[in-house]
Order: C-alpha cells, then structure tokens, then sequence
C-alpha cells in the first residue's frame, strides 16, 4: 500500500517531513504514527491506516514533498508494495521540462492505469489555478485558468468569448496585452538573488534560508499590499475602566483547590470581546471580499494574530460576540499554546471575518496592519500609556490611553463606514460594562 502525502488545507501544496516514528521492516498496525509533516503554518502526525510492514521510505527526514506523492511503502497484510517510479526524474520536473505533446493512442493504451489508494482517492495538483467556475457562473478551462494565475489577471474582469460565455484561452492572452499596453509605466523587476547578494559581496553575512512559512508570509503580503486597496483609520481610546474591570474580574476569580486562580484575564482577551460586539453593531463592516461580491456574516470570528518561530499565524475566536471573557480567555490560551508548537487545526486558523494584531505589550504605540486577505478589515493595537489631558473644566488630568488603527478594505468598507465602526470599539472600551449586555 502506498503512503502518500496528505493535504492539510485548500492552499497547502507540499509538505516538508521532520521526524519518521517507524523505520523500515518495522511492523505497523492502523492508527500507529508513521512520520510527523511541517507545513507552512501547522506540524502533524500522521498515521497508518492499514496494518504490514513498512517496506520502503521513499521521502527521509528535511525532505519536501507535493502533495499526492508517495512517502512510503506499506506491504504485507496492508498491500502489496508499489514498484518505484521507472523514471528518475520526480513527475513535478517532468511536467515542467517536458514539451506539451498529446499522447498518441498507442501510448496512451499502454500507459500503466495510476493505481488510487482508497483512503486518497483524489489527487490533488501541485498548484490550484483556482475554481473552474466563477462565483458568478461564468465557467473558465483549465488552460485559461494556468494563463491567468501566472500573468496576474483577475478572471472576474475578463469577458468569455467561448461557447455559453465560457472564458478561454484567446481571453487571458487578450486581457494580458491590453493590461500591457494601458500601463502608465513599465513595471521594474525585483532584483534577484545574484543581484542583491552582488551587492553584499564585500560585506559579511550569514544565508538564512526561506522555509514554507516564511514563503507562504511573504506571498500573501505581496498579495494583499497589491491587491487591496488599503486605507486607516486612527484613534486614541481611553481605558481606564477597561483595565479596572479587568482588575476587579481578576481578584474575584475563585480559586483552585490549590489556592491558584481559576482564570486571568488579559486585555488582549477584553478587545477580543470588544471588538466581536463592534461588529455586530456594525455589521455592514462585518464581511469579506469575494471577488465578484461582498460576504457579510451573521457572527464575529476574530483572528488574532499569534508570533511563533519563523513566522506568525492567526488562530480564530468563533463568535466572538457571544462567548464570555473567561471563555475567551481559556480559548485563546489554548489556541496560542497549539499555535506555537504548530498543532492547530486547518479549521482553526481559515476563515474569519476579521482580525486583531496586538504589539502593545512590545512598548509599539502605534503601527497600521496589513488586511488578511479576504477579510476586509484589521484592528492593530498599540501600547497602554499615560497621558495629560483636558478635563471638562478646563484643567489637566492623566488618563490610561491607547492607540488604535484599523485598517480597511475600501473595496468593502467605506471611510465613513470605518468610521462608525472604530467609534463602536471605543465607546465599548471606554464604557465596557456594556459589551457584557
């Protein structure tokens, strides 16, 4: 029985396998973990779902491999092991390297049948080109597909002349040269490797290179500074009674037989909550892009943005809006515990409508976010400080102050639109007793 590569999310591809828990001629049963894979955002095992021996690793331990691609070998009572690839060229070059020629019927007859294992029975490709049809129904071929994802066109833009409005290959071709020639200005190319590390040659430093995260970081932010029209919004929040009923929370926690408080709130936990109830109060804001329209969702589900080794991921808070703060608070903890040795759950970090990036507690006052995309806005939060300011009669007091700056999508959120939205975080920060009601 073939093992093969397991996909752990729509857009993952491949796999970089760390650890082997079983060697080859060892015995295995179902549910006996074989190896441990790494992708750019979760680690996980994964186990045998036949029993045999484990005939033949085919992938060792640092090494990459697509998704689809098989692992290992399991023979025996499980199956008999599959012969290894006659070619020693991995089928992802050979597709690459090889001339596009349709097969002659003669070869095509004799091609040996591609045998599935019944627990992967879908291959997945190397690339998703993205869906065959539209949201709007507008039906796109394959090669359409491929043509427009490498030249960067959006297929929502694009008029199908092929049959029933299908979009076809000739489209993309078209679009790309009247996108070419409407260019104000002739785009530079980034500077290469060869480029910039020429330009270092005299200086000393040390190559790190790029794992799945950080390549994974770096596209959707190219993405997302590209492709969404961003604009911010910025105010200063005063949070005297948040913290105080932060404190007063904290100090009525029941105890533990231990004499160790049951729950300790954070203020990440509070703004959680603040921000999932602003939401709801503005719910036109509460939504995403879809390319051809606006998704606006009936409940809060809050990223927040998590720093771990190599990169940062973005566990979600589900309904937010109706979750208590001690609930809150024992999710997120958990949350960021798994995301930081990368257990999460692809469930666990897709999706939301939107999101909290948190530097306050680096002394960072202020900084605007970049929008995960498609989410449509992202709430950053600066550092708690002291501040001089006028009070109704006319003379100076400090007050607890923080920074706010959300960061909007203007495709799906208008500046006034923002506006109200903000001004309903802050009257919830500054008045919290009432986002408990």
């Amino acid at each position: 029985m073939n093992i093969l590569m397991p996909q752990l999310g729509e857009t993952v591809s491949e796999g970089k396998i760390t650890k082997w828990f079983k060697s080859a001629g060892d015995a295995v049963k179902p549910g006996d973990n074989l190896f441990e894979i790494e992708t750019d955002k979760v680690s996980m095992e994964v186990p045998s779902t036949s029993a045999g021996v484990l005939s033949e690793i085919r992938v060792g331990v640092g090494e990459v491999a697509p998704v689809g691609a098989i692992v290992a070998v399991i023979a025996g009572d499980g199956g008999a092991a599959a012969p290894a690839p006659a070619a020693a060229t991995p089928p992802k070059q050979e597709a690459t390297l090889a001339p596009r020629t349709s097969p002659s019927p003669t070869a095509a007859a004799t091609a040996a049948p591609i045998k599935l294992d019944p627990f992967f029975e879908v291959r997945t490709p190397d690339r998703n080109y993205g869906p065959a049809k539209l949201p709007g129904g507008t039906v796109v071929t394959p090669l359409a597909r491929r043509l427009a994802a490498d030249a960067g066109i959006d297929l929502a833009r694009v008029t199908g002349s092929g049959p029933h409005g299908r979009i076809v290959a000739r489209d993309v071709q078209s679009a790309s040269r009247d996108s070419a020639s409407h260019a104000g200005r002739a785009l530079v190319p980034a500077a290469g490797a060869g480029e910039v590390m020429a330009l270092y040659r005299d200086a000393a430093f040390v190559e790190v290179p790029l794992d799945g995260m950080r390549k994974t970081i770096a596209a959707r932010l190219i993405q997302a500074k590209q492709t969404i029209p961003h604009f911010y919004l910025t105010a200063d929040v005063e949070i005297g009674r948040f913290l105080a009923m932060r404190e007063e929370a904290n100090a009525a926690a029941p105890k533990d037989p231990d004499g160790q408080p049951m729950f300790r709130l954070s203020v990440n936990d509070l703004i959680i909550k603040a921000w999932g109830v602003a939401l709801q109060r503005v719910p036109e804001a509460n939504a995403a892009w879809a390319d051809d329209r606006i998704l606006r969702f009936r409940h809060s589900d809050i990223g927040i943005a998590v720093a771990i080794d190599g990169g940062l991921i973005t566990p979600i808070i589900r309904q937010a809006e109706t979750k208590s703060l001690t609930a809150i608070s024992a999710e997120m903890r958990e949350l960021a515990e798994r995301s930081r040795s990368r257990r999460l759950k692809p469930h666990e970090y897709q999706g939301g409508s939107s999101a909290i990036s948190n530097l306050g507690m680096y002394g960072v006052r202020e900084f605007a976010a970049i929008i995960n995309p498609p989410h449509a806005t992202i709430l950053a939060i600066g550092a708690a400080r002291r501040q001089a300011v006028e009070t109704a009669d006319g003379g100076v007091a400090f007050a607890s102050m923080m920074t706010v700056t959300l960061s909007c999508d203007h495709r799906v959120v208008d500046g006034a639109l923002g506006a109200e939205l903000l001004a309903a975080f802050k009257s919830l920060v500054e008045t919290p007793v009432t986002m408990l009601v």
